[in-house]
């Protein structure tokens, strides 16, 4: 810092605390505060302070710090969703409802919270960062945020829209996949009783897919009912496609319960233009094998195996073998046989006790099932029951059945070969695990978008929107601040260690590296996206008062450490 005087030509000179900076490699300026109504004493003190002079007084009697505020976490994520231009996005012009929406998208990354929470971290006397004086939105209410996220959803398909004109082409790979959210309450319309991803027995839920495109960038998202099935949600996806994106063409890419046989035949090859990329489930490939389609040592030698079969026209099959995932599988179903063979011998155990034995037909069945329904392992045991008696024993061909199948899986695509070969078709089904990254960041990790304590149906959409438009942003946040965390940041590296595509990922030398020694290349500590969030925290806002009274006061932010210099020189934003 330091005090420059401007000349005026008919008034005296402008005397303004300055501060220079790099920016793209020119050295700007910009001014702090106008001193020009202070004495000239108290400036000239001040004067020689910025130039290292000892002052007449104490630093700690001449100013005081009002107030410090966190800024740097909320620069970085508001400054990212600007770059991007969501803001845009959202809506054209700035309105209040559009601030409020960029207030609870950034929020929802850094403090994920209630309206009510939200609100209050957003008011001039309890703020918790500089984000409500970024955005000129102190003092909003809670019926405020609410009326905010109800404009926000009539905005939905444009915004959708807008971010696949952005993101997708004509032709390229879009990823779709469904998980499910419990709710507090039973009064919401979409609150059903459903198959319960989160495992939470007895509690309603909602069903809600995201699109994403190849790289796993969230484009778009969809609310049903919590008792949808899978399949039938296809429907949906494929009109937001066709109709509201105007795509003509593109690749479907979907695990084998989002497309299942009868959803492909009655839908998908009625549509003209779209391809699709899915698996077979356990009992398809059976059949094939029973059938003899492939041959079960010629695909543990070549790890993949391209065929066609008449039960499948005009479709590749691609059959692959992972050695280290029929290990995994062996030893995990080893397990559950020995873990179920130890409660079954305790239930025989019971029966032949002398004192107070455990009988009755019923009763022994009641806990037989309750063992081997816990350990989903019924088909496995050989069970005898009668009013006294109890045996069992393994289904050894039932386990050699499944034991053939450890570590293969069936992709089935009706992209011809001379579009994508066989390896980049596995490739392209199993980028659909960054969708389930997208899932595990929604729900744990960042975002927490349960429990959902809304009771309306336009707001818990309007929530789940909310949601997916932060992921957005921290998926690009991610991408850039990749070399700082411990993710793979060098997909090149990754590819050249495995052999095939079919193996299991695994990580570069840059990115083994970061783990084992926990510092990038630059020898900066390695982060978590959530604590390198942290760290940027401690990038404060300070507000200081000169203890003379009538003197203006101005704002300081605190000098950036190495890591956060490089963090936003990543995401390219500016202090």
């Amino acid at each position: 810092m330091y005090i420059e005087r401007v000349r005026n030509r008919n008034s005296p000179p402008a005397i303004l605390l300055r501060e220079s900076y790099r920016q793209e490699g020119k050295v700007r300026k910009r001014t702090l505060a106008n001193l020009s109504h202070w004495p000239s004493e108290l400036v000239s003190q001040f004067e020689q302070l910025l130039k290292g002079c000892s002052p007449l007084e104490p630093l700690e009697e001449t100013f005081e710090i009002v107030r410090s505020l966190p800024h740097g976490h909320v620069r970085a994520v508001l400054g990212t969703l600007q770059r991007l231009a969501l803001e845009k996005a959202i809506a054209q012009r700035a309105t209040g409802n559009r601030n409020l929406v960029v207030a609870m998208i950034v929020t929802r990354i850094l403090t994920p919270a209630s309206q009510l929470t939200t609100a209050r971290t957003l008011a001039p006397q309890s703020c918790t960062s500089t984000l409500a004086e970024t955005l000129q939105v102190e003092g909003v209410s809670e019926d405020g945020l609410y009326r905010a996220m109800d404009w926000l959803l009539k905005r939905q398909s444009q915004i959708e829209q807008r971010l696949a004109q952005q993101y997708l082409q004509q032709g390229s790979l879009v990823l779709f996949d469904l998980s499910s959210t419990y709710l507090e309450g039973e009064h919401c319309p979409l609150a059903k009783r459903g198959y319960n991803r989160d495992r939470k027995k007895g509690m309603v839920q909602i069903v809600f897919g995201v699109l994403c495109n190849a790289q796993g960038c969230p484009i778009a998202v969809e609310v049903f009912a919590g008792n949808t099935s899978d399949p039938t949600t296809l429907k949906n996806h494929l009109a937001k496609l066709k109709e509201q994106f105007n795509l003509k063409s593109g690749v479907l890419v979907g695990d084998r319960g989002m497309l299942p046989d009868k959803q492909i035949q009655t839908e998908l090859k009625r549509t003209q233009g779209w391809e699709w990329i899915t698996a077979l489930k356990a009992v398809q490939i059976r059949s094939l094998l029973t059938a003899k389609a492939f041959e079960l040592e010629t695909l543990h030698q070549t790890k993949m195996l391209e065929f066609s079969v008449p039960d499948y026209p005009e479709e590749r099959l691609i059959a692959c073998y992972n050695a280290a995932l029929a290990t995994q599988r062996s030893q995990s179903r080893q397990a559950l046989l020995q873990a179920t063979e130890k409660e079954l011998a305790a239930i025989v155990v019971a029966t032949q006790r002398p004192r107070n034995p455990l009988q009755g037909k019923d009763q022994i069945a009641l806990r037989v099932g309750k063992v081997v329904n816990h350990f989903k392992m019924a088909k496995h045991f050989q069970l005898s029951i009668s009013e006294t008696h109890f045996s069992y024993q393994r289904n050894l061909a039932s386990i050699r059945a499944e034991a053939d199948l450890d570590g293969i899986y069936s992709i089935r695509t009706s992209v011809k070969a001379k579009s994508l070969s066989a390896s980049d078709v596995v490739a392209a089904y199993k980028s659909l695990s960054r969708v389930e990254q997208a899932f595990r960041c929604f729900k744990s990790v960042n975002l927490h978008i349960r429990p959902i304590f809304h009771r309306l149906e336009e707001r818990v959409r309007a929530h789940v929107l909310l949601c997916l438009l932060a992921y957005h942003v921290e998926w690009h946040m991610r991408q850039a601040l990749a070399p700082l965390l411990f993710a793979e940041d060098d997909s090149t590296g990754a590819q050249q260690q495995r052999a095939s595509i079919v193996e299991s990922a695994k990580k570069s030398d840059s990115a083994y590296r970061k783990a084992t020694t926990k510092r990038t290349a630059e020898e900066l500590p390695v982060h978590s996206f959530g604590s390198l969030l942290n760290d940027l925290a401690t990038l404060t806002k300070n507000t200081i008062q000169p203890k003379q009274s009538g003197l203006p006061y101005f704002d300081k932010v605190s000098r950036p450490t190495p890591l956060q210099k490089r963090a936003f020189e990543l995401l390219k934003v500016a202090l």
